[in-house]
């Protein structure tokens, strides 16, 4: 370390931190100092944080059921409960299936099912470029795809994918303003207006997964517990029988609406 490099203070990192309104402010400093390399690093990546950048675009990484997904700037956060997501799907993949992470973002649902699920067939696709960069960071570069929806998709998937899974924006467009600061200056809008009643984007997926799924196959979708009721109708009029998965724990809900028989348990 160059002499002339002054000595970071814990206490003062931490200070800074929570001056800037950070609410974990110590495990804050903790991680960016273990991060950094040297003063200047550290001081950059403060800064950074200070300006109201979201910890993990900081950090350029984040936890998710218990991997590190690659992040880079812009890109939407994978959130804590979007693992219930994962976890329900991670229950009803089996070795050798086909499955889609559909909204993929950073793939972090992707990800996770191919870590916990031997000899997947996995694809993933997103609208955002940038996205698409990230997630190809952390999936087969080969298997993501850059387009709205199935339409980015290989045509030789259509009614053979046998888990679908999307992480589809669903905040309702007047909600946006609402939400924290850091999602709104530093995630892509398309990641989280879901339009008039926040469901639009779920709309169009359960219109068309029948056309892309096995005979067999299942749609998870994230939702909000307010939201649920809707989603589940939404597919059931698409010919999905929705049933909803929710986490206290998580604050965190998904519908699964499945097109065949196939068991889940």
């Amino acid at each position: 370390m160059p002499a002339s490099s002054p000595r970071v203070r814990p206490r003062d990192l931490v200070a800074r931190l929570r001056a800037a309104g950070c609410v974990f402010a110590e495990d804050e400093a903790r991680l960016i100092a273990r991060q950094a390399h040297s003063p200047a690093e550290v001081e950059r990546l403060v800064a950074l944080r200070e300006s109201g950048r979201p910890l993990e675009h900081v950090l350029g990484w984040v936890g998710f059921l218990g991997s590190r997904i690659l992040l880079d700037p812009g890109v939407f956060v994978p959130r804590r409960r979007t693992e219930l997501l994962a976890r329900a799907a991670i229950g009803i993949v089996r070795p050798g299936d086909t499955v889609v992470d559909l909204c993929c973002g950073a793939g972090a649902v992707g990800a996770a099912i191919a870590a916990a699920v031997d000899g997947v067939h996995l694809f993933a696709a997103d609208l955002d470029p940038a996205a698409v960069r990230c997630a190809r960071r952390n999936l087969p570069p080969d298997a993501v795809f850059e387009g709205d929806l199935f339409e980015a998709l290989p045509a030789t998937l259509r009614g053979g994918v046998d888990v679908l899974v999307a992480n589809a924006p669903y905040v309702p467009t007047e909600a946006i303003p609402l939400m924290p600061v850091e999602a709104r200056r530093f995630e892509a809008r398309m990641a989280l207006d879901g339009g008039g009643d926040g469901l639009d984007v779920q709309r169009r997926i359960a219109a068309e997964a029948p056309l892309w799924l096995s005979s067999h196959g299942v749609l998870l979708v994230e939702t909000s517990g307010a939201q649920a009721g809707l989603t589940a109708r939404i597919m059931r009029d698409a010919g999905l029988e929705p049933r909803i998965v929710a986490s206290k724990r998580l604050d965190a809900t998904v519908v699964v609406g499945s097109l065949g028989s196939r068991s889940d348990s």
